[in-house]
């Protein structure tokens, strides 16, 4: 278990803090802290507040992701996801949300508009070398294996 400091932000006080949806969800929802619908249309990317700031424990992040029920029904997602939050940062969680659907799509306030996952991160060490050992792959690029 980890434990993760969590701050409401004005206008955020009468939604409730992220949760699980079941027993084995790996992420929490984020629900959207809008004062008025707004309407996301095609194309188009919109910043969705949350009303929430978070402190994670060092050596951890928080993935923002997009909710694949949004995505299959109205073609939302994430213009850069996963989306990071690092252990240092203390500001407002928000979610930019892109619309790849043909259709607007209303975002409403309490909505749940992502995903967060919270998982550690390990600090990388390089060690640099003058060749790299061979492999089965190589340097095989996208595509490669014909899939």
């Amino acid at each position: 278990m980890v434990h993760v400091l969590i701050r409401r932000l004005a206008g955020g006080e009468d939604l409730p803090l992220p949760e699980y949806q079941t027993p084995d969800s790996a992420a929490v929802d984020l629900r959207a802290a809008v004062t008025a619908p707004r309407v996301i249309e095609p194309g188009a990317i919109e910043m969705i507040p949350t009303a929430l700031a978070i402190a994670l424990p060092s050596g951890y992040e928080a993935q923002i992701r997009p909710r694949s029920g949004l995505a299959i029904r109205f073609g939302l997602s994430l213009p850069n996801t996963p989306a990071t939050i690092d252990a240092d940062y203390r500001g407002e969680i928000q979610v930019p949300l892109i619309n790849h659907g043909r259709e607007p799509v209303r975002i409403e306030r309490g909505m749940r508009i992502a995903q967060m996952l919270v998982t550690p991160v390990p600090r990388i060490v390089w060690q640099e070398v003058a060749a790299l050992p061979e492999s089965e792959r190589g340097s095989g690029g996208f595509g490669h294996t014909g899939q």
